[in-house]
């Protein structure tokens, strides 16, 4: 029986990476292990603890700008042309954080750098985006619902499968709780719990569970 050599880049900011997670595995992490199966071998870069990042692209306070620099690059290293390549984008809470008054990418700009990233990306490799989180600030949950609305009309223009996960869990309690009482953004392993399920769930990730 021949294994079938799949590879899942995801790439994105600390939500992505799993910031906050005691058990270092964020939801990507919870993903694949979920999807591992007898008959595909999946390789997933997973952040190493408090040691520096050695494949997963999720980077803390990097915006879609940051993203759009370096996603390119980085993919290209981890998915050669003789597996099957994919790459999941999540980003958006660092767009929309206030420095000097105003958000650190406007909706506009943010919308462009994620549309150039997923026509690139999906040009190579099966695609998929998942919305921003909520977080524990109530100011910057109402940008991020329309950051949210906003990609998810961008991922549509472009026939990209995109998750929507901001409306299920602002309406988590638990969940807005965590992320509050954390560090006030990440939640910690119920959080990343309810993301993955939201993701694997959502009828437009890869592999059912």
């Amino acid at each position: 029986m021949t294994v079938q050599d799949i590879r899942i880049c995801f790439i994105g900011d600390s939500f992505v990476n799993g910031t906050g997670d005691e058990t270092c595995l964020g939801w990507p992490g919870r993903l694949c292990a979920a999807a591992k199966s007898d008959d595909a071998s999946f390789t997933y870069y997973p952040p190493r603890g408090r040691e520096p990042l050695r494949g997963n692209l999720g980077v803390r306070r990097n915006t879609s700008a940051d993203i759009l620099q370096r996603w390119e690059h980085e993919t290209s290293l981890r998915l050669p042309d003789s597996c099957d390549g994919r790459v999941v984008l999540s980003c958006g809470v660092n767009d929309m954080v206030i420095e000097t008054s105003e958000p650190r990418v406007s909706v506009a700009d943010s919308c462009t750098n994620v549309r150039q990233i997923l026509l690139g990306a999906s040009s190579k490799y099966k695609t998929i985006m998942v919305g921003p989180a909520p977080v524990g600030d109530a100011d910057l949950n109402t940008r991020l619902k329309s950051l949210s609305d906003a990609y998810a009309q961008q991922a549509k223009a472009l026939n990209i499968p995109f998750i929507e996960i901001y409306t299920h869990l602002v309406a988590d309690r638990k969940y807005l709780q965590e992320s509050k009482h954390n560090d006030g953004y990440h939640p910690k392993s119920y959080g990343y719990n309810a993301i993955a399920d939201i993701v694997c769930t959502s009828g437009n990730w890869w592999f059912e569970q």
